[in-house]
């Protein structure tokens, strides 16, 4: 009964990241629109989209393989995946021991990856840069992630998520400055890989710009969903991987009771909710910058993380 009781708790927790991820898409499109005096679209008028785009014929070109139709599903399972496994509401469930942090940038690394070739399969001019400028993205956000993540890791003893959660949660952490060093570069890190301002618009189509969508131009239909759909999942993973690492208080303990859970989840829903709200408050108080300039910004996350984890080894060493 117990292992009954767990498995289930897991698969809402599958099925919520699913079910929100679209819902913190247009919370984020609708602050922006509120802030600069429009009225916006519904929070949930990304659903619709998904939905219309579920509904339409699949156009492809005649040069495209067998990986330009399956990369869509691929980069959608990595992620869901990967969102899946983050702590949301609750520490300690069924599958907690397979949220390591190692392991969640290697499927958002494999999803990058597929969706880099199916950019590049069609053989389109546009898919060509979006794919180059998206590994040279990646070849700085991933070491700055992966150091931000030992810098945790330090600090917690461990990579495993829910346990970093579960100590993060306690008083004997403290205020550190090498954790403020980290989270500024895992806030960095989420705008680059979510084609953010002020590394990308995702509200543009200019060529001269735009990454992420200069890979998904050839896409459509049913295709086109899988990716937006992997894509909003994508931006809630990283603002509920930052709740559960710098912001844990408020989740389910192992074993806990429905209560708890519920309570768990409604801090957790608190949390999305002003991560969003920030998000779209930062993207329309600065601009976007020149791509030339990425590698800078970046850079001071890599910087930033290499100085946590220098911080916490002199400390240790003192």
């Amino acid at each position: 009964m117990e292992l009954i009781r767990n498995l289930l708790v897991q698969g809402v927790q599958m099925l919520v990241v699913v079910a929100l991820a679209p819902a913190l898409l247009g919370l984020v499109r609708k602050v922006k629109a509120r802030l600069m005096r429009r009225r916006g679209a519904s929070i949930v008028q990304p659903y619709r989209d998904i939905l219309r785009l579920m509904r339409k014929d699949v156009v492809l070109a005649e040069n495209a393989s067998w990986l330009f139709r399956a990369a869509p599903y691929l980069i959608f399972a990595a992620t869901w995946v990967a969102a899946a496994l983050v702590p949301a509401f609750a520490f300690g469930l069924h599958f907690n021991w397979t949220a390591d942090l190692i392991a969640i940038v290697a499927l958002l690394g494999s999803a990058r990856f597929f969706l880099a070739l199916a950019g590049m399969d069609v053989g389109t001019a546009f898919g060509g840069i979006g794919a180059s400028r998206e590994m040279m993205i990646a070849s700085m956000a991933e070491p700055a992630m992966l150091l931000a993540a030992f810098s945790v890791a330090l600090v917690a003893g461990s990579t495993q998520l829910s346990t970093v959660a579960e100590h993060m949660a306690t008083a004997a952490v403290g205020l550190r400055v090498s954790l403020g060093l980290a989270l500024v570069a895992l806030v960095i890190v989420a705008l680059a890989e979510n084609a953010r301002i002020p590394v990308d618009n995702p509200s543009t189509h200019l060529e001269l710009t735009m990454v992420h969508e200069a890979m998904v131009l050839e896409y459509s239909g049913r295709h086109l969903a899988m990716i937006e759909l992997a894509a909003a999942l994508k931006l809630l993973l990283y603002i509920s991987l930052i709740i559960c690492i710098f912001v844990p208080w408020g989740m389910a303990g192992a074993g806990a009771g429905a209560l708890a859970y519920l309570a768990g989840f409604g801090f957790w829903l608190a949390k999305l909710a002003l991560g969003g709200a920030a998000l779209g408050a930062f993207e329309v108080s600065i601009a976007k910058m020149r791509v030339f300039r990425v590698p800078d910004f970046l850079g001071a996350a890599l910087m930033l993380g290499l100085l946590g984890m220098l911080l916490l080894f002199v400390s240790r060493s003192l």
